[in-house]
């Protein structure tokens, strides 16, 4: 494949795009929906093979970020080097535009657990997670993002809000934020808090990304809570949040998650449209504002 073929994002980078999963395959690549981009899990590509062919004919297409689950950056060891071998290989061949992973851990030892595992926000796991970090940036030659958690659990022994913890990462270690916007309305409502203060308290300049997802609702003896499930639509509140954090961090890249009960590729790229209409409108909003001065 010519690599000199492969789209890459205006600059700057203004577009909604969608996860891209094995069960829409054939019809991305026969339908060619107006998205502005395409994520993948790295992981599910280590190898070669079937899947990596694909991938390789829907880069041709759309610019490709790469969002890893298994480089287990809060770990109390260093990443798995033949990980980031693997990582990287797929870097090199594709070259995405944006690389990112989730502030959590999810291997000690020998053993790796198939979850995005919660840290608590102290120092000590602060400087950790940004080790960590500075090494894959170092291994991979260019900066990362990271993503904040989705947690059903807090810690006693916190020292800082997860937001603040957030910036601090980004300044320590010198990488972005990748900022779930469901992942904090989740949060919010689960550990009480008040999600437009967390967004107006996470700084501008770190945010390069958004994502979006469905979430469920689980009863249980002593209350409701909700769980990120990424198998719905996005909600109406969501939505709500979303369009504060566009207008405060502006038109950054935002993907749909949908990793369970996969609908038809077109119920995806209608999400991907209302995403871009918010995306879009802000940039209007941006044109009269200079045109005003």
């Amino acid at each position: 494949m010519d690599k000199n073929a492969y789209p890459l994002p205006d600059s700057p980078f203004r577009a909604a795009g969608i996860g891209l999963r094995a069960k829409h395959y054939e019809d991305i690549l026969e339908e060619k929906p107006d998205i502005g981009w395409i994520e993948v899990h790295p992981e599910n590509y280590f190898g070669g093979g079937t899947h990596r062919r694909y991938l390789a004919k829907a880069r041709e297409l759309y610019p490709l970020s790469l969002h890893a689950v298994g480089l287990s950056l809060g770990s109390d060891q260093p990443v798995d080097e033949e990980h980031m071998r693997q990582f990287k290989e797929l870097i090199d061949i594709f070259e995405p535009f944006q690389v990112s992973d989730h502030v959590s851990w999810s291997a000690s030892g020998n053993a790796h657990l198939n979850d995005l595992l919660p840290l608590p926000y102290t120092q000590e796991t602060l400087q950790r997670l940004c080790d960590n970090i500075e090494r894959v940036q170092n291994y991979f030659g260019r900066k990362i993002l990271v993503e904040n958690p989705s947690t059903y659990v807090s810690f006693t022994t916190d020292e800082m809000s997860e937001y603040e913890f957030m910036n601090r990462i980004a300044e320590k270690a010198g990488c972005d934020v990748l900022l779930d916007i469901n992942n904090i309305y989740v949060q919010s409502v689960n550990h009480g808090f008040d999600p437009y203060h967390y967004l107006d308290n996470i700084k501008p300049e770190f945010v390069r990304e958004m994502h979006l997802a469905g979430h469920t609702e689980r009863e249980f003896e002593d209350g409701t809570i909700l769980v990120d499930t990424h198998n719905r639509p996005v909600r109406d509140e969501v939505w709500a949040l979303y369009e504060h954090g566009v207008k405060r961090f502006g038109a950054a890249p935002t993907l749909i998650e949908w990793d369970g009960d996969i609908p038809a590729l077109s119920e995806l790229v209608a999400q991907s449209d209302k995403a871009q209409s918010f995306i879009d409108k802000h940039h209007k909003s941006e044109v009269l504002a200079h045109a005003a001065e």
